[in-house]
């Protein structure tokens, strides 16, 4: 499996995934895959300021509240992983 660059020239799918936090690899958890995914979504939400504002708007609060609200989700987001089969 091989992705491209904008340029044409292709990148195998293993420099890719050793570059980029987000697309995992062979040992990824599930829970490791969906925490991923939560930070990427929240960060995209504080990082864009209309979508922010949207959110606050919904949620009656101040801008500023939301930011911090989704900072503060994005510690652990799915909550604490599931113990390890070689933690008992």
């Amino acid at each position: 499996l091989t992705m491209s660059t904008a340029g044409g020239a292709s990148i195998p799918a293993e420099q890719t995934k050793a570059r980029y936090l987000g697309t995992g690899h062979a040992d990824t958890t599930k829970h490791d895959w969906i925490t991923n995914q939560h930070r990427d979504t929240l960060s995209s939400h504080v990082g864009h300021y209309d979508q922010l504002s949207y959110y606050a708007v919904a949620q009656n609060e101040s801008v500023a509240r939301v930011r911090v609200q989704m900072l503060e989700k994005m510690y652990q987001p799915c909550g604490l992983p599931p113990p390890k089969k070689d933690d008992f």
